[in-house]
């Protein structure tokens, strides 16, 4: 399963900040603004909403050269990842039809790009978010107008949320930014992994927890760099499941010992997956890694038994230091 993970071109990274403040506003701060659907007048509502629901339908028709035609100049020169990401979920849209939710707009002013640029949107209480608020963290950003469509499309084989980030150009808004992420995992959503998180923590199991808040968590942002009370209450939450021996972190198995980088869950087809990275000097003796791989795998399943329960198999990836890897994958029937 391929998803579109395609952000705004001049952001560089998310930053998983999370920012609590009493304010009742749809203003943040001089030169960082927010507007609900409430907010804002009827022909900007509209506008913001009929442009995704158009760009929407290029992307289910698979229309790449109109999406690109339609892009902003930094993401239109630089077009490939969203060209093979569109080609291959047109499968998943072609035919569904796109429930929009209500819009932001979002507007950053002055003549340099904000460092780190922060919306509050909404009413926010003494306590941070209420249901209907949201906060928008996005690094770099140029100064200018730029909305957020999110849609809800729900197709034979499973739910997923295509959002749109459109920038303002003249009296046209432009295509900067496309997410379509699956809104379930072999059909069950993100409240579904919550709920399954809170079982394990009641079992003692730290790490099957974790991973789920993580992956439940995930499902339940529409946009990487977007945060609602729901999303702050689990980030809240999940901190008592955090485990204290998360990588970076040594494992020993098969008499070595692999420097563990990172270690996180992931969809692979219909399945979840645990994804583990290490260090490795050199992988180009893909018998050797391959071995390694193994070893890594029974070595994580050794000293933490309870993700054999967790998840459908583990994917190693021995990463060299200039960041070429080599990864292998094994259902946790065949570690052994």
């Amino acid at each position: 399963m391929n998803f579109i993970r395609v952000g705004l071109h001049s952001i560089s990274r998310w930053l998983g900040a999370f920012v609590f403040v009493s304010i009742v506003s749809s203003h943040f701060a001089v030169g960082q603004s927010c507007f609900t659907a409430a907010d804002m007048d009827e022909p900007t509502r509209s506008a913001l909403v009929n442009t995704a629901k158009k760009y929407f339908d290029m992307v289910a028709r698979g229309d790449v050269a109109s999406l690109k035609r339609n892009s902003i100049a930094s993401l239109a020169s630089d077009f490939a990842g969203i060209e093979t990401a569109v080609k291959d979920n047109q499968a998943n849209f072609s035919g569904a039809q796109a429930k929009p939710r209500s819009p932001f707009l979002l507007k950053a002013e002055g003549t340099a790009p904000l460092q780190k640029a922060e919306f509050l949107c909404g009413v926010f209480g003494a306590q941070g978010q209420t249901r209907d608020s949201a906060e928008f963290i996005i690094p770099n950003l140029p100064p200018g107008s730029y909305g957020v469509v999110i849609l809800d499309v729900p197709t034979a084989k499973a739910a997923y949320t295509v959002s749109f980030v459109l920038q303002q150009q003249g009296n046209d808004w432009k295509l900067g930014g496309l997410f379509a992420r699956p809104a379930q995992v072999a059909g069950h959503d993100g409240n579904w992994f919550i709920e399954q998180a809170r079982s394990y923590k009641s079992k003692s199991q730290a790490h099957n927890a974790w991973f789920y808040y993580l992956e439940g968590r995930d499902l339940l942002m529409p946009v990487p760099f977007m945060y609602t009370q729901l999303t702050d209450k689990l980030y809240d939450e999940m901190q008592s499941v955090k485990p204290a021996d998360l990588p970076p972190s040594d494992l020993s198995s098969a008499g070595k010992t692999y420097k563990i980088t990172h270690l996180f869950p992931l969809v692979v087809g219909n399945d979840l997956d645990l994804v583990v990275k290490y260090q490795s000097s050199d992988i180009s003796n893909t018998a050797q890694t391959f071995q390694d791989n193994t070893a890594v795998m029974k070595g994580l399943v050794t000293k933490y038994p309870e993700l054999r329960d967790a998840f459908a198999g583990i994917v190693a990836r021995a990463v060299e230091p200039s960041g070429r890897d080599y990864g292998s994958l094994l259902a946790m029937r065949d570690i052994k």
